[in-house]
């Protein structure tokens, strides 16, 4: 279940599919109301944050790329040299640091500020601020190798480094796919077997007869940084196993919960993952293709060392950036039609109508999700459908 950033944001969630709220009736309430002013105002400020952050992002590397980047180029050639990996980190350095002085306010607004505000978030400042530190971390490791990879292709690869490019993409997607759940998730979340075997059997049952393996089912410790809740199927292989958060064990009924299940089977039964890989891997050769024709046309023009000068590394992101923002709503397309096959391979497995009513009418309420958005903002920005699209799927 991918999802770019906009998408994440405005469907609230990159893996998930329910969030919940504690029931103040003992019988589910299975209509949702009208969207109110708040939910309206929550989440265009949410679409606002990330417009706006998106836009300084590229504005940044348009200004790198094209005017500023032949001259940093030529003075980090006068610091080092022939020396390209140093010049490479040097670029990349700047790079980054130049990207979060100019977002982080604007992500700290969003992630922090809003979701305080709303009663979302049980984050505390000190806790947001030693997350975003670990995932400078974590992501500057990651990008510092894929960076140091991508340009040792250019450097190595010949003519046609991109297509080596695209090859070495699919790799890193099935590996990533892997240590995803148990190295990189942990950094970031407690996660702890499941100790509910009653439930933990009935999610068993669900999956059986349909191929699907699973390593083990884990609770996932959200509610000390936010009161939504998520689920997931995560991993690839061996790796591969149930994310459960914490809030919604806690406040989902085990039926509601075999719903969030069995949706997450469906992508399996339907093969979605391999799907989205084999999609993922066609737009990163696209992508690299483009990046190669434009160095060849450009880098010359504006006065780089040449091709596979690292100078030019904002105008390869900018590239990269641009085509990944223009076959978003595409992607986003695809994505729903997905999740429109789970909902409806959910509803066919378990027969619970009425618990997949009372799962997204508490998604809806407790994370403040406008399930009636403007049919043109879902169609750029959502990677799920509306939620009340969803209701409607149960029928009447």
């Amino acid at each position: 279940m991918g999802a770019s950033r906009l998408a994440d944001t405005h469907s609230n969630s990159a893996v998930s599919l329910v969030s919940s709220m504690i029931m103040e009736h003992a019988s589910p309430v299975l209509e949702l109301e009208t969207t109110s002013p708040e939910v309206k105002c929550y989440q265009r400020q949410k679409l606002s944050a990330i417009v706006a952050a998106t836009a300084l992002g590229l504005a940044y590397l348009a200004v790198l790329g094209f005017v500023a980047g032949p001259l940093i180029g030529h003075e980090l050639t006068v610091i080092f040299g022939d020396r390209e990996w140093l010049r490479l980190l040097a670029m990349a350095g700047l790079l980054a640091i130049g990207l979060e002085v100019l977002t982080s306010p604007i992500d700290f607004w969003s992630g922090f500020i809003l979701e305080h505000r709303y009663q979302l978030s049980n984050q505390s400042l000190k806790s947001w601020i030693w997350k975003r530190l670990k995932g400078y971390l974590v992501g500057g490791i990651l990008g510092l190798a894929m960076l140091s990879g991508l340009y040792t292709i250019m450097w190595l690869g010949g003519e046609n480094w991109w297509l080596w490019t695209a090859g070495c993409w699919l790799l890193v997607t099935l590996v990533l796919g892997q240590l995803v759940p148990v190295v990189i998730l942990p950094l970031f979340y407690k996660v702890t077997r499941l100790e509910d075997p009653g439930l933990a059997e009935r999610l068993q049952k669900l999956a059986a007869g349909t191929g699907l393996t699973l390593e083990g089912v884990y609770r996932l410790h959200l509610s000390a940084e936010t009161k939504k809740a998520n689920a997931a199927l995560a991993g690839l292989g061996r790796t591969r196993r149930v994310l459960l958060g914490d809030t919604l064990l806690e406040q989902f009924t085990p039926e509601e919960i075999e719903v969030v299940f069995a949706h997450e089977v469906g992508h399996h039964v339907h093969r979605h993952l391999p799907k989205m890989v084999a999609v993922s891997v066609l737009l990163a050769t696209a992508g690299f293709w483009l990046v190669d024709w434009t160095l060849h046309r450009l880098t010359g023009v504006l006065g780089y060392a040449g091709f596979s000068d690292p100078a030019a590394l904002p105008l390869v992101l900018l590239v990269l950036s641009l085509l990944g923002l223009l076959l978003s709503p595409l992607q986003n397309a695809l994505s729903r039609f997905f999740e429109r096959q789970c909902d409806r391979y959910a509803l066919d497995r378990t027969g619970l109508r009425d618990a997949y009513r009372a799962a997204f009418v508490k998604l809806a309420r407790i994370n403040k999700s406008d399930p009636d958005p403007h049919p043109l903002v879902a169609w750029l920005f959502y990677d799920h459908p509306p939620i009340r699209e969803r209701l409607a799927m149960a029928g009447p």
